[in-house]
């Protein structure tokens, strides 16, 4: 990264790994895939390294992998 690369204040691409995260293009936040909420990198603790997604809290993870069929649902 060098000076030129932006200031960082929009939105952030992220490359999510497991118990970590780079940052590909540099910004102060990154969008929750459930709800569209911005997620400052600072705050950022929940993601799919397998979707390459982010989850603004723990319930939003919870929603996005029943989404995706890795949980059961509440319909009978």
């Amino acid at each position: 990264m060098n000076i030129f690369d932006g200031s960082g204040k929009g939105a952030a691409r992220i490359r999510y790994l497991d118990a970590n995260f780079e940052v590909v293009t540099p910004g102060s936040y990154v969008v929750c895939a459930v709800t569209g909420k911005h997620i400052p990198l600072e705050e950022l603790r929940y993601w799919s390294v397998a979707r390459q997604e982010a989850y603004v809290d723990a319930h939003a993870s919870f929603e996005a992998e029943k989404r995706v069929g890795a949980l059961p649902t509440d319909k009978s």
